[in-house]
């Protein structure tokens, strides 16, 4: 089996995994959506992931994402970043990506929705919870939500579209479950609210040690790398 085909079969697998959750909970395996975390994965194998039929692929690191992109490795499906994004690098990250996961502060939306402005664009983002309390990551505390959100909804360049989280490393999947349901819970809650440019459509949480957890616990965007294209060679 050549790496490409290693890839799809994994995929499949992903999807069947995303499939068997969300009928345990009671929910329509459609509604979940599954983001290839394409991070240190060339181009062939990226379009392999495609073929497979991952919905979405998600870069982690900008410099990277713009030379796969500059090789047509997205083409056929979404491009998100999930990454943490820095303010000196909003400018080639929107417009060019359909949906920003990582917004951890109100500079980097304010930055965000400049840049979108001023190309008559309108940005669609998720805004990064730490879930955890981790003081080693960055994003809003539930406590903040609020007032982040009615911020939000007075710069009309940007879209709201949800919330996204990673919460602590844990050891076991079913550790990260009070996280997963304080989070379902803060998106549910703000889901009630109305504000303008905000429509909390997506819950992203979930990799590839604890998606099923997630989607158990509401999550309609997982965010799969290792489980599709195995472990990354950091040397």
């Amino acid at each position: 089996m050549t790496a490409e085909e290693m890839i799809m079969k994994n995929v499949a697998f992903v999807k069947s995994e995303i499939a068997r959750a969300a009928e345990e909970a009671g929910r329509d395996p459609a509604e979940v959506r599954l983001v290839a975390a394409t991070k240190m994965n060339d181009v062939e194998r990226i379009r392999a992931a495609i073929r497979g039929g991952v919905d979405i692929c998600g870069e982690n690191r900008v410099q990277e994402m713009l030379e796969k992109n500059a090789q047509g490795a997205y083409e056929s499906v979404p491009l998100h970043f999930i990454g943490h994004l820095q303010r000196n690098k909003v400018r080639q990250v929107v417009g060019l990506c359909a949906l920003i996961h990582s917004v951890d502060s109100l500079g980097l939306l304010q930055e965000i929705a400049r840049t979108a402005k001023r190309r008559d664009q309108i940005q669609d983002i998720l805004l990064e919870v730490n879930i955890g309390g981790e003081a080693s990551k960055s994003g809003f505390t539930p406590e903040e939500m609020e007032e982040i959100l009615s911020e939000a909804a007075k710069l009309d360049a940007v879209r709201v579209r949800g919330l996204m989280a990673i919460p602590p490393i844990c050891e076991k999947p079913e550790e990260n479950r009070p996280f997963f349901l304080k989070m379902q819970k803060l998106f549910v809650d703000n889901c009630r609210k109305k504000y303008d440019n905000i429509s909390m459509d997506f819950l992203s949480m979930g990799m590839s040690g604890d998606y099923t957890e997630a989607i158990r616990c509401g999550a309609n965007m997982v965010r799969v790398g290792t489980g599709i294209f195995g472990p990354r060679n950091y040397q």
